[in-house]
């Protein structure tokens, strides 16, 4: 029979202790965005695995924001890398100042009537806390720091559905570092 030293004890409890939340942790890492869809704002689903092997940007957005002219933008990176792949998602939300209070038809007179988008748009969403949509909470997991401040917030899903970028409200969706990680997942397809 094997003794064990009070010091080899505690550590052996204390590894006991912390398995399963360990266990979680490398579960949500394994993890990829394929497993997520958001309701379409016309109906149906916007499933991410439809998207498998191609870049996905994904952008929580508010039509009455000071930041809403970031659509045009969300627009051009469309109409520019859409044809080699590229996938752009936005995902009203009313979480921050309460600027996407609106329906079906004003998110829509905004993003299709304003800014001619072409992009997916999902139904409204909420992208911050314990009610936040699957796809937020898994991004929360991922990079804590680094969740949905504001509206327009940015996320890059990779080609093989790995989180493999953020970037901040302020960060203008055809800003240099933004068309370069784009290029980067896009490859030479």
């Amino acid at each position: 029979m094997r003794h064990f030293s009070r010091r080899q004890g505690l550590a052996l409890l204390s590894s006991l202790a912390f398995a399963p939340s360990l266990a979680r942790a490398t579960d949500m890492t394994a993890i990829n965005a394929y497993r997520f869809s958001f309701p379409a704002l016309k109906g149906g689903d916007i499933k991410l695995a439809d998207f498998k092997g191609k870049p996905i940007l994904v952008i929580n957005t508010a039509s009455q924001c000071g930041f809403s002219g970031q659509l045009a933008g969300m627009e051009q990176l469309y109409t520019r890398y859409g044809p080699r792949g590229l996938v752009v998602i936005a995902v009203p939300s009313n979480d921050f100042g309460s600027q996407e209070p609106g329906g079906v038809d004003e998110i829509l007179a905004t993003a299709q009537g304003e800014y001619h988008a072409t992009f997916p748009i999902a139904a409204k969403q909420v992208v911050k806390g314990a009610d936040a949509h699957p796809f937020y909470q898994w991004t929360a997991q991922l990079k804590p720091s680094e969740t949905p401040r504001w509206n327009f917030h940015k996320y890059l899903i990779g080609r093989d559905g790995r989180l493999a970028a953020i970037f901040p409200t302020a960060t203008e969706p055809t800003n240099p570092r933004v068309i370069s990680a784009i290029v980067t997942e896009l490859g030479d397809s």
